[in-house]
C-alpha cells in the first residue's frame, strides 16, 4: 500500500512541527552553554557542562530531531512513507509519554523553573498529538498502488500508475544481517537491564522506568530503563519483521539503527575521555564488556544504517499484471491485454465481448 499525495503531505508537515518542537529546545540549550561541545559533554554525561542556566535535552532528542527531519523527506519522496510516518509515530509516543510523568513529579521542581516545567509539558502534549496524528494520517492516507488518488489529476495519475513500485522490501541477504543485528542488540541490551537489576535492585530499579530525584534525567529526558526497553522492543520486532522480509522493517530497522548508533556512540565517547579503550586489557570482566557493547553498537547501528537505507525489492510494478492497463477513471470500465498480451478489442464489440 502507497499513500496519497495529501497523506504524504499531511506526514511531512507533522514531522516538520515535531523537528521544529525539538529543534527550538536544542537550540535553547546551544545558547545556554559558552561552547556547543560543552551540550554534548553535557549530553555523555560530563556533569553541567558549566551553563549559566539548567539544560534540558538529551542525546535522544537530538536523535529524534534527526529522524524527524529524515522522515519529512521520506514522507514526500519515498515508497515506504506509511511505514516511516508509523515508526516516527511509535517512538514519539513511547518516548514522549513518561514526560507527562516525570514533568508532573515533584523532584522535577528542583532542576528546572516552573515556567521551563509548564513549556516542557506542553510540548510533551503537542508531541504526543503529533506523534498520534502520524499513525492516524498512514493509516487513512493508505491506497491500492496504482490506485485513484483524488490530489492528482487523472491525467497525471495515468502517466505515474505505469511507473509506480509498490512499497520496497529487504532483500535477503539484508533481511538475514538486520535480523542478527537487531536481535543481538535488543539481548545485549536487555542484558545490561537484567544486571543493573540484580546490582540496585527494589525500587531504585523501578526509578529506572518512571524516574526519581535519584536519577540523573534532564527536563525532556526519557528514564533510562524505559528508554533501554522501548529500543529493545522496537529492535525485535524490526529484527523478525526483516526475517519475514515485511515492508515495515526497513524504515523501523533504520529508526532503531540511528538510536544504537547514537548511545553506542555516546558509550565510545565516554570510554574514550576516560582511556577505557587503551587501557581494556586491564581492565575488569564488567568493564570490559561494556566497553565492547559500546562497539558492537556503535558498530551495528552504522552496519544497519547502511544496508537498510539500500533500495529493497519490490514485488511487482503496481499498474498490476504485466501487459495489463489500468482504467483512466475509477469505475469506468476494466483492463484490457496490450501489445504483447493479446489483440486490442474491436472498434464495435460484440455481445460478450
Amino acid at each position: 500500500m502507497t499513500l496519497t499525495r495529501g497523506a504524504r503531505i499531511t506526514g511531512a508537515l507533522l514531522c516538520a512541527a515535531l523537528a521544529l518542537i525539538v529543534g527550538g529546545w536544542i537550540g535553547r540549550d546551544l545558547t545556554t552553554v559558552d561552547d556547543p561541545l560543552d551540550l554534548w559533554r553535557y549530553w555523555t554525561g560530563n556533569g553541567s557542562a558549566g551553563a549559566s542556566a539548567p539544560l534540558t535535552t538529551s542525546l535522544e532528542d537530538l536523535l529524534l530531531f534527526a529522524v524527524y527531519v529524515t522522515v519529512v523527506v521520506v514522507a514526500l519522496r519515498s515508497a515506504v512513507a506509511a511505514a516511516a510516518l508509523v515508526a516516527v509515530g511509535v517512538i514519539t509516543l513511547a518516548l514522549r509519554l513518561p514526560g507527562l510523568c516525570v514533568l508532573s513529579s515533584s523532584w522535577m521542581g528542583l532542576r528546572a523553573t516552573d515556567e521551563l516545567r509548564t513549556r516542557a509539558l506542553y510540548c510533551a502534549f503537542a508531541a504526543l498529538g503529533l506523534g498520534l496524528g502520524l499513525i492516524i494520517t498512514a493509516a487513512a492516507g493508505r491506497r491500492a498502488p496504482g490506485g485513484y488518488d483524488p490530489y492528482v489529476s487523472y491525467a497525471a495519475h495515468d502517466a505515474h500508475a505505469a511507473h509506480e513500485l509498490t512499497p520496497t522490501r529487504p532483500t535477503q541477504g539484508v533481511s538475514v544481517l538486520a535480523f542478527l543485528l537487531l536481535g543481538a542488540s535488543a539481548g545485549i541490551l536487555a542484558a545490561w537491564e537484567v544486571y543493573t537489576a540484580t546490582e540496585i535492585g527494589g525500587s531504585r530499579f523501578l526509578d529506572r522506568f518512571t524516574g526519581s530525584d535519584t536519577v540523573l534525567l534532564p527536563l525532556l529526558g526519557t528514564p533510562p530503563g524505559w528508554l533501554t526497553a522501548v529500543i529493545v522492543v522496537l529492535a525485535l520486532v524490526a529484527a523478525f519483521g526483516a526475517l519475514f522480509q515485511a515492508v515495515f522493517s526497513r524504515p523501523l530497522g533504520l529508526t532503531v539503527a540511528v538510536f544504537l548508533l547514537g548511545t553506542g556512540g555516546r558509550g565510545v565517547d565516554i570510554a574514550v575521555r576516560n582511556e577505557l579503550v587503551s587501557r581494556l586489557g586491564d581492565l575488569p570482566t564488567r568493564d570490559q564488556l561494556l566497553v565492547l557493547s559500546w562497539l558492537f553498537e556503535l558498530a551495528a547501528g552504522a552496519v544497519l544504517l547502511m544496508a537498510l537505507a539500500r533500495r529493497g525489492e519490490s514485488d511487482e510494478v503496481s499498474g498490476g499484471a504485466p501487459g495489463w492497463q489500468q482504467p483512466r477513471r475509477p469505475g469506468h470500465g476494466y483492463g484490457y491485454p496490450q501489445s504483447g498480451g493479446g489483440p486490442p478489442p474491436p472498434t464495435s464489440p460484440p455481445p460478450g465481448w
